[in-house]
């Protein structure tokens, strides 16, 4: 597979590149606060608002289950989108995902508790979070596509790791909006106040549908669509010929979700329920290391035009891998500056990985059946990521607290994504 697949494709870049750059960091924007909103709350208010039980660990780990059902609707999105986007064309879809992942976010806020309507409260948490997750499916992937098929000659790096841009300002927005919420009275965030963050997915989501409406399709697809090169069903096409970079990307994707996951979410919950930190002091963690992975991504993707990005993805997982025990040890200890340097820090060469993964997907599958490809990569990986909230905390739960095992597990998600990373060079270079 030829590196100059995304480059080979491209036409002329766009006439209007801002706007394909703002659409496409606007759109992932809003599918990450969505989604970090979500995690955030299953982490701070859900086990309390729609499943009581009188351990909190249990209702945590209930909350962290609704969690984990979004990324296993996920594949679905990315076999309904991804099909949509190799047929119908890349904007057309990317506006549906838009649409799904707002309305269903927005309505979460709406929802009654469980001391309103009993167990209807958590049957509609779930289904709203499955639409988020089937919206997730289609949405990165989409972008990601977008983004390198615009790009000019030499800018591939930097436009597809703008769709990453979307992970951190995402975070900062949403972990924000909770960290201002939670300075008001514990009962007065606990009844009422968490749902602001849902309920503004309204707003936010007309302003993302009005830019990304204006973005023109992709170049590499219209040219597909004039050759009438499109693909009948290109998921059967993925995994009839090219099951080796649709597991390669799922390997190499896997460390940007399951361990981040693990480093933000996860320890969100571990040190605010059993570390004893404050959750002023675990937001502003989380804030801050969104905060510098905006930097990351930023100079990540633009070195990724100078040097091989699959490299960059080795020694960022390789750097993930170092950084396992460490982080997590100096986590539980339960001092406030070392547990938010522990994360700010530990989320860096995850984000450097992240920014180059959406560039080395593209790579792996040709034009026609781009969109699928990625889709189905990734969701893998989320297929399997979004479970890792719910079993960090059931290691915890076993080990008696130790958080040990955890960071054995992150030591294993970095060499999984490591292994994947060596094997997209390769399959590139061939």
């Amino acid at each position: 597979m030829s590196t100059d697949i995304i480059r080979s494709t491209n036409n002329p870049p766009t006439v209007r590149p801002r706007m394909v750059r703002t659409a496409v960091i606007v759109g992932t924007a809003l599918e990450h606060y969505d989604y970090f909103l979500y995690g955030t709350a299953a982490a701070l208010v859900f086990n309390v608002q729609f499943f009581v039980n009188d351990d909190p660990l249990v209702g945590t780990l209930a909350a962290f289950a609704t969690f984990a059902a979004g990324f296993v609707a996920r594949p679905f999105g990315a076999l309904i989108f991804g099909h949509l986007g190799d047929t119908l064309g890349r904007r057309k879809t990317l506006i549906m995902t838009l649409l799904l992942i707002g309305v269903s976010t927005g309505l979460i806020g709406a929802i009654p508790n469980y001391g309103q309507i009993g167990v209807w409260a958590p049957i509609a948490l779930v289904t709203l979070r499955l639409l988020q997750g089937i919206s997730f499916g289609g949405e990165w992937a989409g972008a990601v596509t977008l983004a390198a098929e615009h790009a000019p000659k030499g800018r591939e790096g930097a436009y597809a790791s703008l769709p990453m841009l979307g992970s951190p300002i995402g975070n900062i927005v949403s972990t924000a909006a909770f960290l201002a919420l939670g300075l008001m009275p514990a009962d007065a965030f606990d009844s009422w106040a968490w749902r602001v963050p849902f309920l503004a997915a309204f707003p936010m989501l007309g302003l993302a549908l009005w830019v990304r409406s204006q973005v023109d399709e992709s170049p590499a697809f219209e040219k597909v669509a004039a050759s009438k090169e499109t693909k009948k069903i290109p998921a059967w096409e993925i995994i009839r010929r090219s099951p080796r970079q649709m597991f390669t990307g799922a390997a190499l994707a896997f460390v940007g979700i399951g361990g981040f996951f693990v480093v933000t979410t996860f320890a969100m919950s571990y040190g605010t329920g059993t570390v004893g930190l404050s959750r002023t002091t675990m937001l502003t963690a989380v804030l801050g290391a969104a905060l510098l992975q905006i930097l990351t991504v930023l100079v990540t993707g633009r070195l990724a035009d100078k040097t091989d990005p699959a490299k960059i993805a080795v020694w960022s997982c390789a750097a993930t891998a170092l950084l396992a025990f460490p982080a997590v040890l100096v986590l539980s200890t339960g001092n406030p500056v070392l547990a938010i340097l522990a994360v700010v820090v530990s989320v860096q060469p995850i984000a450097a990985t992240y920014a180059v993964t959406g560039l080395i997907l593209a790579e792996l599958f040709s034009a026609n059946v781009r969109y699928s490809g990625i889709a189905i990569s990734y969701n893998i990986a989320g297929l399997i990521g979004g479970f890792i909230p719910l079993i960090a905390t059931s290691l915890l739960l076993l080990s008696g607290s130790s958080a040990w095992p955890v960071a054995l597990m992150l030591l294993v998600i970095a060499l999984l994504s490591l292994a994947g990373a060596v094997t997209a060079r390769k399959i590139i270079r061939t």
